[in-house]
């Protein structure tokens, strides 16, 4: 027996020697992955029927129909007498709202609305509306026929945005569609979770998924460290968000799944030795990288070492995983990236807006003065996510409608403006003027004109009103602050600017949503940093991180964090990028005036 025993633990000294037997090791590492599958990663749509008010004629009065019984129902809770005579008026009109509560959002957080005419309805226009609070929930159709709500689940209040340049009869749809920005406001946290497979349902895993999650991730109530993870039956697991992956909701639970359950700190190391060979191939460095990131910091100085490496897929994802480890030397290696290469540069602003180091402030400031109109706003949104009162970046509520920011600019002027997540300009310069002569709409009731270069006048005509006229400079700050003084809302604000550009008389580049964006393609490139071999009919490769909720464009897209890994989540993500898809009538005049390409 004891010759036999040495012979036992000779063989095993020798195994571990072997890098076929380290693979063999490392691959019967649990992860909480191979157990579990998210939950709640999908949107949750949510709708309502509302009254808008403030059309100046161009509503309507709905006929019998469901929605009209439902409006008039919750008018009368609402303490609104008569009220089938509001519903009158050809100043309101009955509008269908419908929303999404994207996974991971939390009780008082905002999310867009979007608003519409019902079928055979003669509302002409919904410019100048308002809708009032409309409480929002799901709607689910039941054997009965009827639709029947679920519980409140958010409200949503404020002004639509419709296409400026649609024109009557040329364009009613476009009339008859709007957004209201950051107009619906959750009542609800929905967290995530962890589902087991049904061959791994048993208290003891919950309990040991729980715990592994919790010793590399927590928050802090009150001074008091809590574990994100919480068992709750013998099938779920509860999981909260990480306050440094609230903006990428998805890389977080492939983080989570990329967990090992329970290993010792041999089979750690050795799985790390593997993981470094993964990393170095661009074909598996991302599920590498998620992997080391889920380690933690014994994972580090691999990462690091990788970032040296010439192949920029391979820096890429290292350089990534090292910022949601908050590493200050992810900073240089990602302002590159996010200044160069265009199919990393959503991953890599989003990345750098989670670190608390000054490299990664000073990458971000110094991205705003480059040529390209989508990285000089991504590293501006990036700048509000990393701390929303930096002087640099921080605005103001102007006459409560809209976020508004002045920035000292260095580089060309250029005003941008927001068709998603809250109604915001950004002026990028603060000397900009407009150009006279000029006669501009900004709404229904605010003219803007001027006939020599020095003054302009901004005028209000309203029915029932006094008239009201202001004399102002050309600066376009000055003419903006007028506008929202008379009354003007934000998507006043943007017809002004829309139509001054139509016109010639703005000289400064205008951007609507000028957002990097996820499904762009690279030319995959050795590990060396040479040209691969592509297969037949390839043309290049996507960057497989699961796609950040930062710079999310299209309301209700789902997420990629479904998929089993990390490369699943990324082509799914990328499958169908927005830019692909048909535009709603709401979104077709942004992509007339914009006028742009991937910069």
């Amino acid at each position: 027996m004891l010759l036999s025993g040495c012979s036992w633990f000779d063989s095993l000294t020798v195994r571990s020697q072997s890098p076929e037997d380290i693979d063999e090791i490392a691959a019967e590492t649990k992860l909480v992955g191979d157990l579990a599958v998210p939950f709640g990663m999908h949107p949750i749509r949510i709708e309502s029927v509302g009254l808008l008010t403030g059309l100046h004629g161009t509503g309507s009065d709905p006929g019998p129909c469901p929605q009209r019984s439902r409006l008039v129902d919750e008018m009368k809770v609402r303490g609104v007498k008569n009220p089938n005579a509001v519903l009158g008026s050809r100043n309101v009109a009955l509008v269908l709202v419908q929303g999404y509560l994207r996974p991971g959002i939390r009780a008082g957080d905002p999310f867009d609305v979007e608003v519409r005419v019902p079928s055979r309805s003669e509302t002409s226009s919904l410019r100048g509306g308002y809708l009032l609070e409309a409480r929002m929930t799901e709607l689910a159709a039941l054997a009965d026929g009827f639709i029947h709500p679920g519980h409140e689940l958010a409200t949503a209040k404020g002004s639509v945005l419709v296409d400026p340049s649609s024109e009557g009869r040329k364009d009613s749809a476009g009339l008859t569609h709007g957004r209201i920005l950051g107009g619906g406001i959750a009542k609800k946290n929905r967290d995530l979770g962890l589902v087991l497979k049904n061959e791994y349902q048993t208290v003891y895993n919950t309990s040991r998924i729980a715990n592994a999650v919790n010793r590399r991730f927590h928050t802090y109530d009150k001074g008091v460290q809590i574990g994100v993870a919480k068992a709750k039956t013998h099938q779920f697991i509860e999981l909260v968000v990480h306050p440094r992956y609230k903006d990428n909701v998805a890389r977080y639970v492939h983080v989570v799944r990329a967990m090992a359950i329970q290993e010792t700190e041999m089979q750690r190391a050795e799985r790390i030795v593997r993981l470094e060979k993964k990393l170095l191939q661009p074909e598996t460095a991302c599920e590498a990288a998620l992997q080391l990131e889920a380690i933690g910091k014994p994972g580090c100085n691999v990462l690091i070492k990788a970032i040296q490496s010439k192949n920029p897929e391979v820096r890429f994802y290292a350089a990534e995983a090292l910022a949601y480890l908050d590493r200050r030397e992810a900073a240089e290696p990602l302002g590159e990236l996010a200044r160069n290469e265009p199919a990393f540069r959503v991953f890599a602003l989003t990345a750098l807006s989670t670190m608390a180091d000054y490299t990664a402030y000073e990458q971000l400031r110094d991205l705003l003065d480059v040529p390209s109109a989508e990285t000089r706003y991504g590293a501006f949104r990036a700048l509000c996510a990393m701390n929303p009162n930096d002087g640099l970046v921080a605005g103001e509520r102007l006459g409560d409608q809209f976020s508004y920011h002045v920035l000292d600019a260095a580089a060309l002027p250029m005003i941008h403006v927001t068709r998603n997540r809250r109604p915001e300009v950004v002026l990028f310069g603060r000397e900009q003027r407009f150009l006279a002569p000029l006669a501009l709409n900004a709404g229904p009731q605010i003219m803007v004109t001027g006939a020599n270069a020095d003054e302009i006048a901004v005028s209000k005509y309203a029915v029932g009103e006094s008239d009201q006229k202001r004399i102002v400079s050309t600066r376009i700050d000055e003419v903006i602050r007028t506008v929202v003084e008379l009354g003007g809302t934000y998507p006043d604000v943007v017809q002004l600017l829309q139509e001054a550009k139509a016109a010639n008389v703005l000289t400064t580049r205008f951007e609507v949503d000028a957002l990097p964006e996820a499904g762009r393609t690279i030319e995959r490139l050795a590990a060396d940093g040479k040209k691969g071999t592509a297969d037949e009919g390839e043309t290049g490769s996507v960057p497989e991180s699961p796609a950040p909720d930062l710079f999310q464009q299209k309301a209700g897209k789902k997420s990629s964090a479904g998929g089993d890994s990390a490369a699943e989540g990324g082509k799914s993500a990328a499958a169908e990028p927005d830019s692909a898809k048909k535009p709603s009538p709401v979104s077709r005049f942004f992509a007339k005036i914009a006028g742009r390409g991937s910069d």
